[in-house]
C-alpha cells in the first residue's frame, strides 16, 4: 500500500517523456544499398539520347605479310565495319513527389520534409536505376551476354573450377564478378571446403572478397528465384578503353543535381498540392562481347559438414 502512494505522489516516466526534448533522426530507409555497380561503370554522357556502336565486321579477314621475300606484292587489306550498327537509346526514370503546402509550412523542423522527401524519393529512383541496369528487357546486362557467353555451374553451387571457367570468357582485364550476396556466400562456402578460402581487399573503404584478383561485388539486383534457390553470376570488363561494358547519360538536363539526375518544380495545384518531377535518364552498352559472361544455374542453398 506504501508503494502505490509513494508512485502516485512522482511524476511518471511516460508523463515526462511528453516535456522531454527527444533526439531525432532523419527518416531512415532500409531499402538503401550502396550501389557499387553505379560506382564502378565508366559512364559516357550523351548529347542527344543515343549512343550507337560502330563494330568490325570481324568476318572479312583482315591480310598482312610476314617475311616479304625481295619484290613480292604486299596485298591489299581494309577494315569493314558492320553496315546495320547496335543503338542504344537513353530510357527515362521519372517520379512525381507530392507534398501538400500545409505539410512543408507547419511540420519542417527540425528536418525540412519537401527536402527529406526529395532525399528518400531520389534514393528511391536511384535503387530503381541499378536494378535497370542489370534487368531491362531491353538495355540491362543480364539481356544483353552473347549466346557464347552463358556458362552453367558444372555441379550446381559455385565452386572455384566454375569461376575459373567464367575467367576464360572475359580474360581480356576482367574488372569485377557481380552476384546477389547469397551466390557470394554459398561461393565462400566452397573455397572454404576446399581450403582455399578467398582473400579480401579494399575499394571505396569497404572490404570484398576476390577470386584470382577480381574482385566479387554483391548486389541484391541480380536475384535469387524462390521456386529453385538459384542466380547468376556476371564477370564484367568496364570502361570504353578497354572495349567493355559502359553506362550512358543524358548531361545538361535542366534542374540537373548529378550525372543524369534532375529534379524540377512543377508548382502548386488547387489543392495546394506542390509537385517535384524526379527524372534520371541512363542506359547501358556492350562495346564487345566479350566484355561480359554470366554463369547460370547457381545453387545457393548447399552446405558442407566440417569434421
Amino acid at each position: 500500500m506504501a508503494d502505490e502512494i509513494i508512485a502516485q505522489q512522482s511524476l511518471g516516466e511516460q508523463a515526462a517523456f511528453q516535456l522531454a526534448n527527444v533526439a531525432k533522426t532523419a527518416p531512415q530507409f532500409g531499402a538503401i544499398t550502396p550501389r557499387w555497380l553505379v560506382r564502378l561503370l565508366d559512364w559516357k554522357p550523351l548529347e542527344s539520347g543515343t549512343f550507337r556502336i560502330n563494330r568490325v565486321d570481324e568476318s572479312k579477314a583482315i591480310e598482312a605479310t610476314c617475311g616479304q621475300v625481295e619484290e613480292s606484292p604486299i596485298p591489299g587489306t581494309y577494315v569493314q565495319y558492320e553496315e546495320q550498327p547496335k543503338e542504344y537509346k537513353l530510357n527515362a526514370i521519372n517520379a512525381v513527389l507530392n507534398v501538400h503546402t500545409r505539410i512543408s509550412d507547419l511540420f519542417s523542423r527540425p528536418y525540412d520534409q519537401v527536402k527529406e522527401q526529395l532525399r528518400l524519393t531520389i534514393e528511391h529512383v536511384k535503387e530503381r536505376q541499378e536494378s535497370e541496369l542489370l534487368n531491362n528487357a531491353d538495355y540491362g546486362f543480364l539481356h544483353n551476354i552473347a549466346p557464347g557467353q552463358h556458362l552453367k555451374t558444372r555441379t550446381g553451387p559455385p565452386t572455384p573450377d566454375d569461376l575459373d571457367e567464367l575467367l576464360t570468357k572475359v580474360w581480356k582485364e576482367p574488372s569485377f564478378f557481380l552476384a546477389h550476396p547469397r551466390t557470394f556466400a554459398a561461393f565462400g562456402r566452397e573455397c572454404t571446403f576446399r581450403g582455399v578460402p578467398p582473400p579480401t581487399t579494399t575499394l571505396f573503404g569497404n572490404p570484398f572478397l576476390t577470386w584470382r584478383g577480381i574482385p566479387l561485388i554483391p548486389t541484391d539486383k541480380i536475384r535469387v528465384k524462390s521456386s529453385d534457390n538459384k542466380s547468376k553470376i556476371l564477370l564484367l570488363r568496364v570502361g570504353e578503353r578497354k572495349q567493355g561494358c559502359i553506362g550512358l547519360f543524358q548531361s545538361g538536363l535542366p534542374g540537373e543535381i548529378s550525372p543524369g539526375l534532375s529534379v524540377r518544380y512543377m508548382g502548386i495545384d488547387n489543392r495546394a498540392l506542390a509537385s517535384y518531377l524526379i527524372s534520371l535518364y541512363c542506359s547501358t552498352a556492350v562495346l564487345t562481347d566479350d566484355a561480359i559472361a554470366v554463369l547460370e544455374d547457381v545453387d545457393v542453398t548447399n552446405y558442407h559438414e566440417y569434421k
